[in-house]
């Protein structure tokens, strides 16, 4: 099932997608593995899985420090897309790989996005990918089958907001703050009129980012309009607190009460 098929199940059941983040590789590959089958039993619809980059631009401390760590340890691109090809048929849920794009120009687009489609990935973020350069992207993911997002930022104008809705595939990813990702304590002010906003332009889904903490602030985006929450900081920090056993149980737990939250 790709990004957009299960968004049309849950609209059918009045539903609010959950879209956990974690960084591939932190604090292992087989924690990774472990991570998406629990993410996928506790409630998650959808799973964004990072790569490692060395230069995480969007990223802020605690998916930085997760990606640092997985690059000390050697994970590549082929790690990950292995990871993603043995445990895919496990879980039921599409996977969305979000990654920089510079490992995609170094490939070659179609390249990349014929390896990532074959190991069973669904939809791509590349968040420093603008609207103006993103068309090779997407015109070669739509012939190949992959479900490019593109990301609405809360300084876009309404003129913007629409070229990016006409363009985003599976969903549209609305940035809730200026600045990087990171738990916070509150939900930015201008997400409502944002949504509203995007769903003044678009039938097509919204999933609303950066910045979700806990169940409560969940609950608060889908009140808002949100067809999806996506928690990335998180989650990456629990997974990476203790041991890996005690990080898998801590995210199930977490997911598990995201999704209560949302459903």
């Amino acid at each position: 099932m790709n990004v957009a098929d299960r968004f049309q199940k849950l609209k059918e059941n009045s539903e609010c997608a959950l879209i956990p983040f974690i960084t591939a590789g932190d604090p292992d590959l087989a924690t990774t593995s472990k991570a998406l089958e629990i993410l996928a039993k506790n409630g998650a619809d959808m799973i964004e899985l990072g790569v490692p980059y060395s230069d995480p631009l969007a990223d802020g401390p605690t998916i930085q420090a997760a990606a640092t760590r997985a690059l000390q340890k050697g994970v590549q691109l082929e790690d990950v897309l292995d990871t993603v090809r043995q445990v895919v048929d496990k879980i039921n849920v599409p996977i969305i790989l979000f990654t920089y794009y510079n490992p995609i120009y170094y490939r070659g687009v179609e390249v990349f996005l014929r390896q990532i489609k074959e190991v069973g990935v669904s939809g791509l973020v590349v968040p420093d990918l603008p609207l103006e350069e993103a068309e090779v992207l997407l015109q070669a993911a739509a012939e190949i089958g992959i479900e490019v997002t593109l990301l609405v930022a809360p300084t876009s104008s309404q003129e913007r907001i629409d070229a990016i809705a006409a363009k985003s595939q599976g969903f549209i990813y609305l940035v809730s703050v200026t600045g990087v990702t990171g738990v916070r304590s509150q939900m930015a002010t201008e997400v409502p009129d944002l949504l509203a906003d995007l769903h003044s332009s678009t039938d097509k889904p919204i999933g609303v980012g950066f910045g979700v903490s806990d169940p409560e602030q969940a609950k608060q985006l889908k009140e808002w309009g949100a067809d999806a929450v996506i928690v990335g900081s998180a989650i990456v920090k629990r997974l990476a607190d203790g041991t890996p056993e005690s990080g898998l149980k801590a995210i199930g737990e977490f997911c598990y009460a995201l999704k209560q939250a949302i459903s």
